[in-house]
């Protein structure tokens, strides 16, 4: 069984929902980050930490990568056009939306009062709505980033949307987005990470 380890309310979520989807069971182990019990198995202090037998293995990205390539599911094969693909809006999904969020997030309550620059919450918050826009451009007709196959880079994009609610960023109620953001809520992997979620609580 994967142990996953880290305060569930954080990036923690998208390896949760990937086990979900993959139907592997999963021990959630709860701890903040920078515990000790964190920066034992990652020096960075930073979570997810996935454990998979003698394997530590760290950074919710690389972990969702290697889950869905170990299980043959919720990605296209590597070296492929469509891999290229996935890996694209994966890497748009880092830079563009959780750039925002993340930089807010650090000049909210992570970094140091004295060091936080308040001020670029409002860039943060229009830097996230320029890449709503751009998702939406790249959509497509599919119900899914990449057509009509689920794949972890929603995940990564869907995580992002319930971030920023958590963060109050605005986000469209209707259009093209908002229902691609309702589908991704919608499925029924989504509905046990967040039952497993209020069980933690």
């Amino acid at each position: 069984m994967y142990k996953v380890i880290g305060h569930p309310q954080s990036r923690v979520m998208r390896v949760m929902w990937t086990l979900e989807e993959l139907g592997e069971p999963y021990e959630l182990i709860p701890h903040n980050p920078r515990s000790e019990e964190v920066r034992a198995l990652n020096p960075s202090g930073k979570i997810p930490v996935l454990i998979d037998g003698d394997a530590v293995l760290t950074d919710s990205v690389a972990i969702c990568t290697y889950l869905a390539d170990k299980h043959g599911k919720l990605t296209f094969p590597a070296g492929t056009i469509g891999r290229a693909r996935q890996d694209s809006f994966t890497q748009f999904a880092v830079d563009e939306l959780e750039g925002a969020l993340w930089t807010a997030a650090k000049n909210s309550f992570i970094h140091p009062e004295d060091i936080r620059v308040t001020a670029i919450k409002p860039v943060c918050k229009r830097e996230f709505d320029t890449a709503l826009k751009t998702l939406e451009k790249r959509l497509g007709d599919g119900p899914f980033v990449m057509g009509d196959t689920f794949t972890i880079a929603d995940i990564i994009i869907g995580h992002c949307s319930g971030w920023a609610m958590v963060a109050k960023f605005d986000q469209p109620s209707e259009g093209p987005v908002a229902d691609y953001f309702n589908r991704l809520r919608a499925r029924p992997s989504f509905g046990a990470m967040m039952a497993r979620l209020k069980e933690t609580a």
